[in-house]
């Protein structure tokens, strides 16, 4: 439904990655699913449930903002080089 991805260099120039994606699930309910992690490595991830898609969203953009913060960037090219 919706993806956001985001990117952070730190500095062992290792490139991390966040991604927020909102989307139904099998039960007609709304996920928010989260993952995060080295790019190219395995990361963690995180669902959660909500009722209606603007609880949804809210989530959504609260968890982009606080990644934003911590310096992750939206990117329209993968930072690996």
């Amino acid at each position: 439904m919706a993806i956001c991805i985001l990117y952070r260099r730190t500095r062992a120039r290792h490139p991390r990655f966040y991604r927020i994606e909102i989307a139904y699930n099998l039960f007609n309910e709304i996920s928010v699913m989260r993952e995060w992690g080295i790019a190219g490595g395995k990361g963690r991830s995180m669902i959660s449930i909500y009722g209606n898609l603007k609880d949804a969203s809210v989530a959504a953009d609260k968890w982009r903002t606080r990644a934003q913060k911590r310096g992750y960037a939206r990117s329209d090219r993968m930072l690996i080089s």
